[in-house]
């Protein structure tokens, strides 16, 4: 029986609730619990934009630090309708758990806007973005808090922010940001790192799990820069990729989709729709088809209680940041699915964000191949880590260990640092 789940998923509610069971079973102190629950620091802002028509109009956005004794905050900013501060509560919070799980010197931060980009103007979105990154610019900076591209942000956007911020200082400071054009210094395989991690974690988990790639059926949800990119990997890698979806719709094919296919497809006519050779669906439809894998890369909370008795993947990979809710983790417990958690598996652009800060902090720039091999080491690294502290203790699964060695290092290093005054 499917569990029955309120309509509305908070994700700030479940990113706390993995975080209390992972104190829980580390015992922490109650001042460790009391600090980790709770961001260090939100920020609201309501702005004016001058649209294009002369017309004013307000947007609101946020920035959130969920905690930073381990280094500077890093998260990214997204530009989306359905944006809420307990969202970006949540997306912050799972950011600080990244970062630890990885083994890399940031703290966890995360930003939005309540806006639909694709309703503005170019000139308007660019006046949108320079206004947020002012409103916001007393709390960011290359040594306190490093946005990033994230949901309907990209390099372009991330230079817009960038100049703003150098604007306000009178000198260029690349570091403030990641993720922007490698003409203002960006870093070689920026734009393929999250979803070249995902391949990384993915290739690793069947390797432990027993499933061969070689022929192995997938599907992925979301094809924007992280999904295409799995998905092309893994079908590189002899996959066979029978669905895929995009904010349009699915489709599905039993023999494979050739994904070089359907990357020009999607770019000559801006979706999946109607691909020769594949079978329609909805975004929904196409998470329950038979799999050895499933890559969720869409939004949060798209594996949930009224769904998860359907899956019939045997690895689930989350490309997304919180696409299982607590309810669909236990049931797949139970069935005996493994889940690679969003904090390990897509870690691998906040893994390549760190080398760009880096390489900007240095004036000192690595090559594309450095990158992608530097990124690999980290991420088998780190799902060896994980992998270990599962084997390690009783009645763990991938996601509880990924947070245990996560939040036991950023307790450590909260507990090190003491409470000032």
């Amino acid at each position: 029986m499917a569990i029955k789940e309120p309509e509305v998923l908070n994700p700030f509610t479940q990113a706390v609730t993995q975080f209390d069971t992972a104190a829980q079973r580390l015992d922490l102190p109650q001042a460790l619990r009391a600090i980790l629950r709770l961001p260090k620091r939100e920020l609201t802002v309501n702005f004016p934009v001058r649209m294009d028509n002369g017309r004013v109009e307000m947007f609101t956005g946020y920035r959130v630090q969920h905690n930073i004794n381990r280094g500077p905050a890093k998260g990214g900013i997204r530009f989306d309708a359905n944006v809420s501060l307990d969202e970006v509560r949540a997306l912050a919070m799972w950011m600080t758990w990244k970062c630890a799980v990885v083994d890399i010197p940031f703290g966890g931060a995360k930003g939005g806007v309540i806006v639909d980009p694709r309703k503005l103007s170019r000139t308007e979105l660019e006046r949108m973005t320079r206004r947020y990154a002012t409103e916001i610019a007393g709390v960011i900076g290359p040594e306190s808090d490093i946005p990033a591209p994230d949901v309907n942000t990209n390099p372009q956007i991330m230079a817009w922010i960038m100049d703003t911020y150098s604007m306000h200082h009178g000198y260029s400071i690349p570091a403030v940001v990641t993720g922007k054009p490698l003409s203002v210094g960006g870093s070689e395989g920026r734009m393929e790192a999250t979803g070249r991690g995902v391949f990384f974690v993915a290739r690793e988990a069947c390797h432990v799990r027993g499933i061969p790639l070689e022929g192995a059926r997938v599907i992925v949800q979301g094809f924007g820069n992280v999904g295409s990119v799995a998905a092309r990997l893994m079908h590189d890698a002899g996959c066979r990729v029978v669905g895929l979806a995009d904010v349009y719709g699915a489709i599905y094919s039993e023999h494979g989709i050739d994904i070089n296919t359907a990357l020009r497809y999607s770019q000559e006519h801006g979706s999946l729709k109607d691909l020769p050779g594949t079978v329609a669906m909805d975004s929904k439809t196409i998470l329950e088809q038979p799999c050895e894998i499933l890559i969720p890369a869409a939004t949060e909370g798209q594996l949930t209680g009224r769904n998860a008795g359907r899956i019939q993947a045997r690895l689930i990979v989350e490309a997304a940041n919180g696409p299982t809710t607590t309810e669909a983790d236990a049931i797949f417990r139970k069935r005996g699915i493994a889940v690679i958690p969003d904090i390990l598996a897509n870690a691998g652009g906040v893994t390549v964000s760190y080398f760009e800060w880096v390489q900007d902090l240095q004036h000192f720039f690595w090559s594309e191949a450095e990158i992608n091999a530097r990124l690999e080491r980290i991420m088998v690294r780190s799902f060896n880590a994980v992998r270990e502290k599962c084997e390690d203790q009783p009645n763990c699964d991938f996601r509880l260990a990924a947070y245990l060695l996560a939040v036991s290092r950023v307790a450590e290093a909260t507990a090190v640092r003491g409470i000032y005054p």
